[in-house]
């Protein structure tokens, strides 16, 4: 009995493997630039009472997914857990092909985690292109070996090519390249939907933690943005692989509050509360020059929705209405909604 109950959990694995996933990609908007387009993303999708596997929350189609890094530096391993700096405790399996996706032993560093998406990837060519939304917990320690340059080398090693990189986006057609994201951006340099497709788009927040943090006087925008900053002085900014985010919803240029004008033209990614986005803040502002904006917690704007398992009309009704609003990506976590996931809409 122990082994028919074996074999038939092994046979739902790999059938599971080969269903077609709600892509998003050259099918769905394919002809608008990357940054003119509102699409849907997850919160949280490594956590296993989210998904039992990380591919399954690439399966529903989504625009973007969320992984929550710790540095261990006692370990040097960059940890996937929502509160344990020390542990893994996540979804990712460490595949090498699609059908491991689906199978095996979780609670994986952050490279085995960007291995699974790589391999959904593969398998899946025509989805995407899908961020990634990386929240450092508690920052980078580059004085212990774990900074933004050993970051870029481990998402070098494991995503390679799939990595839309700052150099991509800073690279004029025919020419270039652009002298700042800044630049590139409000040049309306973003590749079409369908050019990204199969790629990934990785970006990073400071982690709760962190800004929590009286003692940390150096969050993960700033040091990352510097370092952004330094690779493109120095002619290396092929090198870097992230694109630094500013946290948080405020009126205006949210870049003002960088005491570093310099830094301030690496930002091309802003991430905060939809309710206080649609609360008077000018979001056409960050359309206009074709920045990126995340709406996170999108069922709380009024009236509040299901932030779980709101119906499927509620939850396009909400998108269409943040799609207006000059979101690019509207975060929730409605998991069980693939038919909202996998929604691609013009932005404003």
């Amino acid at each position: 009995m122990k082994l028919r109950r074996t074999f038939a959990v092994g046979l739902l694995a790999a059938a599971t493997a080969l269903i077609p996933a709600h892509q998003s990609g050259a099918a769905a908007g394919g002809g608008l630039p990357f940054g003119s387009a509102t699409t849907v993303g997850l919160h949280n999708t490594y956590d296993p009472a989210a998904f039992p596997f990380l591919a399954q929350s690439l399966d529903t189609g989504t625009g973007m997914i969320e992984l929550d890094v710790w540095t261990d530096t006692v370990t040097k391993e960059w940890k996937v857990s929502h509160s344990n700096p020390l542990g893994n405790a996540n979804n990712c399996t460490a595949a090498s092909s699609p059908a491991q996706l689906y199978s095996g032993g979780t609670n994986k560093n952050l490279e085995h985690c960007l291995d699974d998406i790589r391999v959904w990837l593969g398998a899946h060519p025509g989805s995407g292109p899908l961020v990634v939304k990386l929240e450092l917990k508690g920052g980078f320690a580059a004085n212990r070996g774990m900074g933004p340059v050993q970051l870029d080398s481990l998402i070098a090693a494991h995503l390679g090519s799939t990595a839309f990189r700052p150099a991509d986006l800073l690279a004029k057609p025919g020419g270039g390249p652009y002298a700042t994201l800044d630049e590139a951006a409000r040049a309306g340099n973003w590749p079409t939907r369908a050019a990204l497709a199969g790629r990934v788009l990785v970006d990073v927040i400071p982690g709760t933690f962190e800004e929590g943090n009286p003692f940390d006087t150096l969050h993960t925008d700033v040091e990352y943005a510097r370092h952004l900053r330094d690779l493109a002085a120095a002619g290396k900014v092929g090198q870097a692989q992230v694109f630094p985010v500013v946290h948080g919803a405020t009126s205006g240029d949210p870049r003002g509050k960088y005491g570093e004008t310099n830094i301030r033209p690496w930002f091309v990614v802003f991430d905060g509360d939809a309710s206080a986005y649609v609360g008077g803040i000018d979001t056409a502002w960050y359309d206009s020059r074709h920045y990126l904006l995340v709406m996170t917690d999108a069922h709380n704007v009024a009236p509040a929705i299901s932030g779980t398992d709101p119906t499927a009309d509620q939850a396009r009704a909400r998108v269409s209405q943040l799609a207006a609003a000059h979101a690019s990506i509207v975060s929730s976590d409605w998991r069980k909604l693939p038919e909202v996931q996998s929604t691609v809409l013009p932005r404003g």
